[in-house]
């Protein structure tokens, strides 16, 4: 690694640790500032806070690093160029390419971080996060699927409920059905409700209806209540949708499979979750090789108009991704593709923009 190399990366990684350490304070004061009133209200015990926050510069810094990586490439590279050393350094022989490998380097390590958070460090803070969210800021909601819920339990028992109330536990027009080995029905259970009872950890149904199947004849069984259990928790109807975000890299892949077995009508959420961590690593080098080519040229206006463009460019990458990833989630587009399209029109643009600079 020669000089040049260690001078460009020194500033790329030291700029990007400068700018996490001044807004990712800035966001925590922010939202201690918008919640504080709600922890006081709930009683949050002081040393939950801290975790909390803890778990939150996390959380927050790993969805702002492409963000924060970006703005830092244009805010020292503009830096270079305003000092006319990228100039120096062109007209010493060097190549623009050649000039380009100490950020691509800069870009693998910060793409190896990435992906090592994303995978396994950011799912538990996640966790922490989302547990004390929901307990303390947003007490008695929850994010969950609500309506025409089907879950397949194992390969013979399935269960439905018309809609779901989680701060009751409880769920209308319940159904349990049970097949044999010859995927015959073997019986069904029904009810206008089910709902926990947690004291007695049982489930209590009321207007129970049980219809068993025996050769050519038909056994029924009604009461007007029953306390009874089944072989699932009533979490299992349908768990919260950031669930996915607390699982590591093999526990997303094992829970994305058992949710595709029973049906999960929300498996496109799960599925968009586990694709856009492995997208994150790409991220780094597209929005390096845009940085570098917007940046690295000397303008009039210095480097308030690389900033500018910077932060529209930062904006339009987050609407294609929020856009996208809406899509998929509740219109039944390609979690795939919805990850993909972003990257690849970005990674055209980085190319188109490149191409000029070298110009």
């Amino acid at each position: 690694m020669t000089i040049l190399d260690k001078y460009i990366l020194k500033r790329y990684l030291i700029t990007f640790a400068v700018m996490i350490m001044l807004f990712v304070p800035i966001g925590i004061m922010a939202n201690l500032a918008e919640q504080i009133g709600k922890m006081i209200d709930n009683e949050a015990p002081v040393n939950e806070i801290l975790i909390y926050y803890g778990n939150f510069t996390i959380y927050i810094g790993s969805l702002l690093f492409p963000i924060f990586l970006f703005l830092s490439i244009i805010f020292f590279t503009s830096k270079l160029a305003s000092n006319t050393e990228i100039v120096a350094i062109l007209s010493s022989g060097v190549s623009f390419a050649r000039f380009l490998r100490p950020y691509l380097i800069g870009a693998s390590i910060i793409a190896v971080l990435m992906f090592l958070m994303a995978m396994f460090i950011v799912p538990k803070a996640s966790a922490g996060f989302n547990e004390f969210k929901y307990k303390y800021l947003k007490r008695g909601r929850e994010d969950r699927v609500t309506t025409n819920i089907f879950t397949q339990l194992n390969e013979t028992d399935f269960i439905y409920v018309s809609s779901f109330n989680p701060a009751r536990k409880s769920g209308n027009n319940f159904t349990f059905e049970r097949f044999n080995k010859d995927n015959q029905l073997d019986f069904k259970i029904s009810a206008n409700m089910i709902r926990w009872i947690e004291k007695d950890s049982t489930y209590r149904l009321t207007s129970y209806q049980k219809r068993k199947l025996r050769g050519n004849r038909e056994i029924m069984e009604t009461k007007r209540r029953l306390d009874t259990v089944f072989n699932f928790k009533i979490d299992d109807l349908t768990p919260v949708s950031y669930v996915a975000e607390t699982k590591d890299l093999f526990e997303l892949n094992q829970f994305i499979e058992d949710q595709k077995k029973k049906g999960a009508s929300n498996i496109n959420a799960y599925k968009l979750v586990k694709y856009k961590r492995w997208a994150l690593p790409v991220s780094a080098f597209i929005l390096t090789i845009i940085a570098v080519a917007v940046s690295s040229i000397k303008r009039r206006g210095g480097m308030g108009v690389n900033l500018a463009f910077g932060i529209f460019v930062a904006f339009i990458f987050i609407f294609f991704d929020k856009v996208f990833g809406t899509l998929a989630e509740q219109a039944g587009f390609s979690p795939l593709l919805a990850v993909i399209i972003p990257n690849v029109f970005f990674g055209v643009l980085a190319l188109y923009l490149l191409q000029n600079a070298k110009r």
